[in-house]
């Protein structure tokens, strides 16, 4: 007996695309390339895995003659080149072995396989809280970026995910510098951390950047951290490895605080970056005196730089420290205050910038970013 439902294009595309990273990831199961289908009477459930990180997600049927759950899997990479060529409705015809896709006059079908192949999908999640996901997508664009690729260290390549004293935190260092971003206020009272890799950290920031959940729910399955909306269920493995203790090192006492105009400021580290080739680490010295800042920079093979600006607060700081340009440019991309909040106590130090940042209709967060000064001998 014929089995017939049709299908949003549009919907049944962009379910497709957010699969594709999971699903052309190479692995040692074969079945990992393709996707379950799930049809029920008015549902179509899709689920994909690459064994370390797993996507569910659903959208509506329209006509439909699917009376049971019917299961079975297709190849994830040849669905969605075909499905994104099509448009309008989509009409599909599920036969024993194959499926078969009907759009105006067009008509083609594909070989479809038993799900008994398929690894064993995550169930029994157990949500622990919800976080408003424009904030969450936020806090993630703010710290994302210092994830190192490989670093040796293994317990850096990750972003820690912490929740405690009603707050959730995420942090990110690559050794040089450290970023964190927190948000107050989360219904939840015990404390929970977990190393997110990299990897998952990135395609669920393309999940958030896409759906239109307003609230996300975190939870648990298994080994799992869980993050779900309406329409879909992203799984990720977590590394088990150790992030640094970082704690001590944001400890601001006896730091100075000092304010400076967050534009210029960027403009003058642009500049000391344009005097970089590539591959080079040059420092850039930064002279604080009174009311100035001084900012200099030579490199033989380029040419030099030699900058003054004004420090906004008034301060008896005399101090010689070097930071590499680039490190303070990376970070400073997601402050947007007009006036650039950070702290200093001598040349081995660190700079720690803060600051209050926005999301529209949601609660501020804080921003923490964190820059290790290079050493006076180094070259």
């Amino acid at each position: 007996m014929e089995q017939i439902f049709s299908i949003d294009q549009k919907s049944f595309s962009s379910l497709l695309s957010s699969m594709q990273p999971i699903c052309s990831r190479r692995t040692a199961l074969d079945a990992t390339s393709y996707i379950l289908f799930e049809v029920n009477p008015r549902e179509l459930i899709l689920k994909s895995t690459d064994l370390e990180i797993c996507l569910q997600a659903s959208c509506p049927l329209g006509e439909s003659s699917i009376e049971t759950k019917t299961t079975f899997l297709v190849s994830g990479r040849r669905i969605f080149d075909i499905v994104r060529e099509l448009e309008s409705q989509i009409k599909c015809n599920l036969q024993q072995h194959q499926i078969t896709l009907l759009s105006d006059s067009f008509s083609l079908s594909l070989n479809i396989k038993n799900d008994e192949e398929f690894p064993p999908f995550p169930e029994r999640i157990e949500n622990l809280l919800h976080f408003d996901s424009s904030l969450m997508l936020k806090m993630i664009e703010s710290v994302a970026f210092l994830i190192p690729q490989n670093n040796p260290n293994p317990g850096l390549n990750g972003l820690l995910f912490e929740i405690a004293n009603q707050t959730l935190t995420m942090t990110t260092t690559d050794g040089h510098c450290l970023a964190q971003a927190s948000s107050s206020n989360i219904a939840y009272d015990e404390s929970k951390s977990w190393l997110i890799p990299k990897r998952a950290i990135f395609e669920l920031k393309k999940i958030l950047e896409s759906c239109e959940d307003k609230t996300i729910f975190i939870g648990v399955c298994a080994n799992q951290l869980v993050f779900s909306g309406e329409s879909f269920n992203f799984f990720t493995k977590l590394l088990v490895d150790q992030f640094p203790h970082y704690q001590s090192i944001l400890q601001r006492t006896s730091f100075q605080e000092v304010s400076i105009n967050r534009s210029k400021f960027l403009k003058t580290l642009r500049r000391s970056a344009c005097l970089l080739s590539g591959g080079q680490f040059i420092p850039a010295k930064f002279s604080f005196n009174n009311n100035l800042l001084k900012v200099t920079l030579h490199n033989k093979e380029v040419g030099s730089l030699d900058e003054t600006l004004m420090v906004e607060t008034k301060s008896n700081l005399g101090l010689e420290v070097r930071f590499f340009p680039p490190y303070l440019l990376n970070g400073l991309q997601s402050f947007s205050d007009e006036s650039l909040k950070f702290y200093l106590k001598n040349s081995s130090s660190p700079i720690i910038f803060e600051s209050q940042g926005h999301v529209e209709n949601t609660n501020d967060f804080h921003l923490t970013y964190l820059v290790m000064p290079v050493s006076p001998s180094a070259p």
